[in-house]
């Protein structure tokens, strides 16, 4: 069937857009991706500089203090586990990937929710914006990503990020406007500025709900492991990737588990983290 109307030559507008960002902010691009790959390479030397018993047992002593007694054994055996089948470097690069994304995440993405949960005209504004950020498929990022950071492991963290993000920000924003509103206006009748009462008051009680936010997340950060491996970041998702595309299932599964594994630890230490904050509140 013909269109009645000509093609919109949305391609071209963005292809056009995208070689004006680049020409622009060449600079800029190129220090982002610089400081990325020092904070990613400075992740991964740390961790490597620590033997693997000890790394395993500094983990496991804090999923023991952070969450408690049955997620500490799980660390223990399973990051066992992927030391023995020979996952250890891989999964090094994969923790640093997702705590430099998850990292990045907070820093930008708090601060952004706390400003919308006061602003009412920033989250009518910050709201599209995130539906389109989860709505869109996560392999579209990698276009972006690799057009301005090349390939490697900063796309794949960039990716990463933008993927990651929109639960912190939107979590963050629903925690400080669930705070009940006779608190709010308790504090207010004291004479606190709106500083003292977010830092002191907001804040603390919507933390659990920020903390769910940052385990999701991490969970997301996490999933987006094996497609940041398309554009060559390295880690476990790589390990998958490779073994996908030469049919090796044996060795996709393996590397699988190790990914399932480093999912399981963060994901309940930080929920656990969370309810024992909603707890002392």
């Amino acid at each position: 069937m013909e269109n009645l109307l000509p093609k919109l030559p949305v391609a071209d507008w963005i292809d056009t857009f995208v070689d004006w960002l680049t020409t622009t902010f060449e600079v800029a691009f190129d220090g982002i991706s610089e400081g990325l790959e020092v904070v990613v390479d400075s992740l991964v030397a740390v961790f490597a500089f620590i033997p693997s018993y000890i790394f395993i047992i500094l983990l496991t002593l804090i999923a023991w203090k952070l969450a408690n007694k049955k997620i500490a054994l799980f660390t223990l055996v399973g990051l066992f586990l992927v030391d023995n089948l020979g996952y250890w470097d891989p999964m090094l690069d994969t923790l640093a990937l997702v705590l430099s994304a998850v990292i990045i995440s907070i820093i930008i993405g708090v601060p952004l929710g706390i400003w919308a949960s006061q602003k009412n005209t920033v989250k009518q504004i910050v709201v599209p914006v995130l539906d389109f950020m989860q709505t869109m498929p996560a392999f579209v990022y990698l276009i972006p990503a690799i057009f301005f950071f090349n390939i490697g492991v900063v796309p794949g963290v960039v990716a990463s990020v933008i993927f990651s993000m929109p639960p912190t920000i939107r979590l963050t924003i629903l925690g400080v406007q669930q705070v009940p509103a006779d608190i709010t206006e308790a504090t207010e009748s004291f004479g606190s500025t709106t500083a003292q009462r977010l830092m002191k008051v907001q804040l603390p009680l919507a933390m659990p709900t920020i903390m769910a936010g940052i385990n999701q997340s991490i969970m997301l950060a996490l999933s987006m492991v094996v497609i940041a491996a398309m554009v060559g970041a390295p880690g476990l998702g790589a390990d998958v990737y490779r073994a996908v595309t030469q049919i090796q299932i044996g060795r996709g599964f393996e590397a699988g588990l190790a990914i399932v594994v480093v999912a399981i630890i963060l994901d309940r230490i930080t929920q656990n983290l969370g309810t024992k904050k909603r707890g002392g509140i």
